[in-house]
């Protein structure tokens, strides 16, 4: 590690133990580095056991983290340009005439936004956002199905009533959002309420379409969705290194890279958002 990185992994550690937490976009202000940097060092500080990364951000180790669920608008705010390439090359997925679930989450949402010119189509979701971003009274071609259930931070409709409303459905594809996913723990929720329902959406969908960009990579929630093996496509985006893109490659049916235009700090020349870098057949 050089001087440097130790140095600014050091102010790093003093701010989160100052304030119990600190989020990237602070560090990136203090620091005057790229989102990338502080996310990498953030990274290392987690691997050798001082903080624990959570979505947007990072604690202290011993702090609790694996329920933590920030609220829908703080989300929204996130990794935006991720999100639109990751929604763009979901969207390619869908073809005319089928019938899809989203579920709820603000990747989720860039998605449906996507799909608006997609013609006949049946949309369910847990989601309000989604379905309010699909629902238009003259598009005779477009059904959305709003579960019922009790409302989460994440604008998520969830518990009994929602799996009884998913329990004699069945869609083509189910594109799920996550809190975060790894080789350990699969995709997981804070919300177990909220994972018991996805698990009901994955029942109802022929294949699963795991969307998730590259922070929430070794991002724990407090309950488990699914397993990485038993997903069929993960989109993420170029923001993962190659050695993670072998690891999750390895494990997911298939992974599809939505390329993000490069960084100031990484040479070469600038990518296209929502470009495809397939690195499985």
């Amino acid at each position: 590690m050089s001087t440097l990185a130790r140095q600014r992994q050091e102010q790093i550690l003093e701010q989160i133990r100052r304030n119990g937490g600190v989020r990237v976009s602070e560090l990136v202000d203090s620091l005057q580095v790229s989102d990338m940097t502080v996310r990498r060092d953030i990274s290392q500080l987690a691997d050798r056991g001082l903080v624990v990364r959570v979505h947007g951000g990072a604690t202290l180790a011993d702090a609790p983290h694996s329920s933590y669920e920030p609220s829908f608008r703080t989300k929204l705010g996130e990794e935006r340009e991720e999100k639109l390439a990751i929604a763009r090359t979901a969207a390619e997925l869908v073809t005319p005439g089928s019938a899809v679930a989203l579920s709820a989450g603000t990747t989720t949402l860039a998605l449906a936004e996507q799909l608006r010119d997609v013609p006949d189509l049946t949309v369910v979701t847990n989601s309000v956002p989604v379905a309010d971003a699909l629902h238009d009274p003259d598009r005779r071609d477009r059904s959305v199905v709003l579960t019922g259930g009790t409302r989460t931070p994440s604008d998520a409709l969830v518990g009994p009533v929602a799996v009884q409303a998913l329990r004699d459905l069945h869609v083509d594809l189910l594109f799920l959002g996550v809190h975060g996913f790894s080789e350990r723990t699969g995709c997981t929720s804070p919300n177990m309420t909220e994972a018991a329902t996805n698990r009901a959406l994955i029942a109802a969908a022929g294949k699963t379409v795991v969307v998730a960009d590259h922070t929430k990579l070794r991002l724990v929630g407090l309950a488990t969705i699914v397993g990485l093996d038993e997903v069929d496509v993960l989109v993420s985006d170029s923001g993962l290194g190659p050695e993670d893109q072998a690891m999750l490659a390895g494990h997911v049916g298939r992974l599809l890279v939505a390329e993000l235009p490069e960084r100031t700090e990484q040479p070469g020349q600038p990518g296209q958002p929502g470009r495809v870098r397939r690195t499985r057949p």
